[in-house]
């Protein structure tokens, strides 16, 4: 299994997506749950975010998920917070709420409760998309404590960034 990211592989994740924003002359948002903003906190600890950082959501409930990124009530009745239908409404929510050209969001059972047998805890949803196109998503089970989840949960968001940008 792969280590733990570190705050040093986090930062240089980061400041990769932000070089390559600036570069490409395009813009980010984020609708963030189980990272609770983690991923904004930290592209917007560079400076000159502002030229490439747009904004972010933080909807850790289904309340906020529905008011803030317009995500579908019978979406989270059907498939629940943590699904690749939610993730998807999530970042389309979030490219129309915040004009960005670019986003990502995530939703995920961090721990240490709240886990089923279907969606046990470190199950997390990821999607992307860029502004005009189809989101993408991918599901992901991650192992380790919160702390482990929710760091594994930033990178894989900042490596799909990436991905999307070179796409």
């Amino acid at each position: 299994m792969e280590a733990v990211p570190t705050d040093t592989v986090l930062r240089a994740l980061a400041e990769s997506v932000g070089e390559m924003l600036r570069e490409r002359r395009q813009a980010l948002a984020t609708g963030e749950s189980c990272t609770g903003g983690w991923i904004a906190k930290l592209l917007t600890d560079i400076a000159g975010s502002s030229g490439w950082f747009e904004g972010a959501a933080v909807t850790y409930s289904n309340d906020a998920k529905q008011a803030l990124l317009g995500v579908a009530p019978g979406t989270l009745r059907r498939h629940g917070a943590v699904s690749r239908q939610t993730a998807v409404e999530m970042v389309s929510g979030a490219v129309t709420a915040f004009g960005a050209s670019v986003a990502v969001a995530v939703t995920g059972i961090a721990g240490p409760g709240g886990g089923t047998r279907d969606k046990p805890v470190g199950t997390v949803w990821i999607a992307w998309q860029r502004r005009g196109g189809e989101a993408r998503a991918e599901e992901f089970h991650f192992k380790g404590d919160r702390d482990a989840i929710r760091r594994r949960t930033v990178a894989a968001a900042l490596r799909g960034i990436e991905k999307i940008l070179v796409s």
